[in-house]
């Protein structure tokens, strides 16, 4: 047949500068798409020759080979695989869109045959990505199995192509990318070697390359000439190291390799603290390789830290910051996941919103939680060592993973008044250990626990022997919110609220004593209520006050000090709340104020007294004070009166 022209079928020249300009945001990948493409050819041919071993042609070398000819402004992308014929060329590449491999795909599907290879040429448009640095590209291809099969195809990209059929001596495929004026650096040994090891080094067949040397002249004898000058020497060397540990059984891994693999992906020089490597198979098929780090990243908390996932489709690598992969409370995991059926757009680089992704997600948590669960149990303080690093970020999933909220609430910890400084209670331990008399779990939050420890609010606990946890992550604010009971026994704020600690009997005992207490003194109690009107939303007595004068509590579901203090810190608007200050009526500083009280209500002192009560509850929970220099001036008074 004679050399024809013919225009792309469809509106090719929008296609075209859709995936010039718009489909790709980084040039580079053109490469990755070609290579791809060469793996996928070859795959086809290994499969098809399990039932014809003459399509060989006596060659199963496997391999896609680079050729950079600077001279000429060319790269050529040369595999050996199945090729094609004019009518297949016309087909798969005269219309945009429309891709061979996939067709392939679906023949085997209607014929239900076992070991289909793994192709991932799914939309037809990687092959165009070539436009993005190339003015004018030509393709020679040849059907393994006939010889007289060969054709060359030729585009500008304007919307028309050449096709003819020419001879080619090897089955398979050559593009030829006459590379535009601007993008020469798609030549330079360094450049095709860098996008190689990032995109294509796990591809299962050799990538290679002929590399010029200049080597000293050597003798017959294989030393050196003296003063001999160099030559030139042309070597092939193999650019990707086609070692994608993940897709080999455990059984055959070393712990070493584990190790040296994990160092390579995360760029971190210690250990990994667990290792997962497994596959799944079912409604969702891919091979993870994950490891939990021994250390937390120093960006861990930054707004742009990057998840440590990385993706491949085939082993073709597609993106190092998957964050559908992982929710963001798992974003210090790092690894491989590597799919066989993952749907991607057109582009491959970004992921469509498919129940396939959020399946793999699912197990890939699933898998990951359960191996947290197993240490907790097994190797308890490896877990601490663990979870003293990523305890703060692994909380966030109560509040964000509905779905994992089971599993999450049993692998957090928090410090107690019943531990050591630095050791941990579970919730189930926590309510294993709860008197017969203790109806709900009690927390308090705060931004330490040496200010947790010194807190009016823990009196009443101590004096009934009941635990509180100490909550001192920021995020323990929102794990509460969604944290509110386990194991039937709801979750109570010890500075929120009334309390219900006391029996029957122990209630009404209070009840009586707190009813004398306020005929005794609710004179004085109603100045103070009217005293600090502006400031609190009610002044009470307490029943969590044994030791101390006063304490501010907030409502049930109100803002506490720390609370306000995190959202101050975010930058967010707090809105404006009083708290409700509640007083010791056993304190001897009751008597003291109601007898100034009964001896002259005008006494201004009794005025600035109600202030200094106000001042002192919030230095106790943390907050500042309103007036600092009026508060020193009062209490440097009261010394000097007193002394």
């Amino acid at each position: 047949m004679t050399k024809s022209t013919k225009k792309f079928e469809t509106e090719v020249q929008q296609l075209l500068d859709l995936v010039i300009h718009s489909l790709y945001s980084n040039k580079d990948i053109f490469l990755r798409e070609l290579v791809s493409n060469a793996s996928d050819a070859i795959d086809k041919i290994k499969f098809e020759s399990h039932s014809n071993m003459d399509l060989l042609e006596g060659n199963a070398d496997w391999k896609v080979k680079l050729i950079a000819d600077k001279s000429a402004g060319t790269l050529t992308i040369r595999d050996n695989g199945i090729g094609m014929n004019r009518a297949e060329v016309e087909e798969n590449i005269g219309t945009i869109a429309r891709s061979g491999t996939r067709a392939f795909m679906d023949n085997l599907k209607g014929k239900n045959l076992q070991d289909n290879p793994e192709l991932i040429g799914q939309f037809g448009v990687g092959f165009y990505a070539s436009f993005m640095v190339a003015d004018k590209v030509t393709l020679i291809t040849r059907k393994s199995g006939d010889k007289n099969a060969a054709c060359c195809w030729e585009s500008t990209g304007d919307g028309s192509y050449t096709i003819e059929d020419c001879e080619k001596e090897t089955r398979g495929t050559d593009i030829t990318l006459h590379l535009k004026e601007e993008m020469k650096e798609y030549l330079d040994e360094w450049k095709i070697r860098g996008i190689i090891k990032k995109y294509s080094d796990y591809v299962q067949y050799p990538i290679v390359m002929d590399i010029t040397r200049e080597e000293p002249v050597k003798g017959v004898d294989g030393k050196v000439i003296e003063g001999g000058g160099t030559i030139e020497k042309t070597t092939e060397e193999t650019l990707n190291s086609m070692k994608a540990i993940w897709t080999r059984p455990k059984s055959e891994i070393t712990e070493e390799e584990y190790e040296e693999f994990y160092k390579h992906i995360s760029h971190d020089y210690d250990k990994p603290f667990r290792t997962i490597h497994y596959s799944a198979e079912g409604t969702s098929e891919f091979k993870a390789l994950v490891y939990i780090p021994g250390h937390k990243p120093f960006d861990l908390f930054m707004r742009d830290h990057k998840k440590g996932i990385h993706l491949y489709v085939k082993r073709v690598f597609i993106t190092d910051n998957c964050e559908a992969l992982v929710p963001d409370y798992l974003r210090f995991m790092k690894g491989v996941v590597d799919s066989s059926d993952l749907p991607l757009n057109v582009s491959r680089e970004i992921l469509q919103e498919d129940v396939q992704i959020k399946r793999i997600e699912k197990n890939l948590v699933g898998k990951i939680l359960s191996t947290l669960a197993e240490t907790k149990e097994k190797t308890p303080e490896d877990y601490l060592k663990f979870y003293r690093e990523f305890g703060p970020v692994l909380k966030e999933g109560i509040h964000f993973d509905f779905a994992n909220k089971e599993k999450l609430q049993d692998l957090i910890l928090f410090e107690s008044s019943k531990t050591d400084s630095g050791n941990f209670v579970s919730l189930k331990e926590y309510v294993e250990r709860m008197p017969e008399n203790q109806k709900e779990i009690y927390y308090i939050t705060g931004p330490s626990r040496s200010g947790l420890e010194n807190s009016p609010h823990l009196e009443i606990f101590r004096k009934k022997g009941f635990e509180v946890l100490y909550m001192t992550d920021p995020v323990d604010e929102w794990v509460v919110q969604s944290l509110t009971e386990y194991d039937g026994k709801k979750l109570h704020a010890v500075d929120r609220g009334d309390l219900e600690l006391d029996s029957e009997e122990e209630k009404k005992e209070k009840e009586a004593k707190q009813e004398e207490a306020k005929k005794q003194y609710q004179g004085v109690l109603d100045y103070i209520k009217e005293q600090l009107k502006d400031k609190v939303k009610e002044v009470r007595f307490s029943n969590r006050l044994t030791d101390s004068a006063c304490c501010l509590v907030a409502d049930q579901h109100g803002l506490n000090a720390n609370m306000e203090k995190i959202l101050k810190a975010m930058n967010q608007d707090v809105p404006e709340s009083k708290r409700v200050l509640e007083l010791n009526p056993d304190h001897p500083l009751m008597q003291v104020l109601n007898g100034l009280y009964e001896k002259d209500k005008e006494n201004p002192k009794l005025a600035d007294y109600c202030g200094l009560l106000y001042d002192q509850a919030l230095l106790t929970e943390g907050s500042p004070i309103p007036d600092p220099l009026r508060f020193t001036r009062l209490i440097a008074e009261l010394m000097v009166k007193a002394a």
